[in-house]
């Protein structure tokens, strides 16, 4: 039963949509797109859908359990035993009322202490000229470590690497919803009812991430440290000089660590903005040289500087003072 409409219209020189929506509520039907704490959400940002009305049923038959989660006192009518229906869908207001379907509230995942909707990651990859269709997944490659993988298939005219996207969703995502990995695709794959087939997604190559970025082999000592150090704290096979910690799987817990390898590898307390001012092996290189010359030239300045006991000391002042008393 559907319980709300949309009329697909296209007139001349009009911007093309970039996901189609699911319109306005039907006759005697209410739609509220609520938070965690039955409020209803602003303009723009997701909420869970809610369905009241002469819609609504009583429940489901011979599931009372079911019925209790999902069936709940309407909030918001005055008429006596009116019923919200929890979907479990997650949508949002346009400007103008109309609703956009973004996900399921299933696919919400919890990464690094962070609760992430997969269908908001989606919604903004959708917006992108460049992009057709996409899917976010929160995969479990490796035991005990979850990762987003997002599969994208650009539009045939024009063409789209994934560190442009990646770039693209930084400028509108916190860093922790950024996908770990980037699959470009011809097509998504779907099950034989026409939705898309998750379990038929390739694994992400979470070592390149980028096409356009070559693989370069540590040519110093301490460039082969420090790729040791990313590739067990990063759980990679090999890393090249030249690639983007952050673009590879870093965040800022990983960064934290990271700090901490290298202060126990060199002695040496590396600030964590200059990791982000040289987020490659090899600018990281560069700058913890200039730092160990640094501390060289300062280890230099200070042996030439000659200890003096506090007796001599204060016998050289006095000395000094007497001489300009009697001058």
């Amino acid at each position: 039963m559907d319980v709300t409409h949309w009329t697909c219209k296209r007139t001349e020189g009009e911007e093309q949509q970039r996901s189609v929506p699911i319109g306005r509520p039907i006759a005697n039907t209410r739609i509220y797109l609520l938070d965690a704490f039955l409020n209803p959400v602003p303009v723009g940002v997701t909420g869970e859908l809610y369905i009241g009305g002469v819609a609504v049923g009583r429940g489901y038959l011979n599931q009372r359990e079911l019925t209790w989660e999902r069936f709940l006192p309407d909030p918001f009518s005055d008429e006596p035993g009116a019923t919200l229906y929890k979907t479990g869908d997650l949508a949002r207001f346009w400007p103008d009322g109309t609703i956009e379907y973004l996900g399921r509230n299933d696919f919400q995942v919890k990464i690094r202490g962070f609760r992430i909707e997969l269908g908001e990651i989606e919604a903004v990859l959708r917006a992108h000229p460049a992009i057709r269709e996409c899917a976010i997944l929160a995969r479990e490659d490796t035991p005990g470590k979850i990762r987003l993988g997002a599969y994208v298939v650009p539009e045939r005219e024009q063409a789209s690497s994934s560190g442009e996207v990646r770039s693209y969703l930084a400028s509108y995502l916190p860093e922790y919803m950024i996908p770990a990995a980037f699959v470009l695709l011809e097509a998504l794959p779907l099950s034989p009812n026409g939705k898309l087939d998750r379990q038929a997604l390739p694994v992400p190559d979470y070592l390149r991430y980028s096409v356009e970025t070559p693989y370069v082999a540590p040519q110093t000592s301490l460039e082969e440290m420090l790729s040791d150090i990313w590739s067990r704290l990063l759980d990679l096979p090999r890393i090249g000089v030249n690639d983007n910690f952050f673009e590879i799987g870093g965040h800022s817990l990983l960064l934290v660590q990271l700090v901490a390898e290298i202060r126990k590898s060199l002695q040496i307390e590396l600030p964590t903005r200059t990791m982000y001012h040289a987020p490659t092996i090899a600018g990281l290189a560069s700058a913890i040289e200039k730092m160990q010359a640094a501390y060289e030239e300062l280890h230099k300045e200070r042996k030439g500087i000659t200890p003096v006991s506090r007796t001599d000391y204060r016998l050289k002042r006095f000395s000094a003072a007497e001489k300009a008393v009697n001058a």
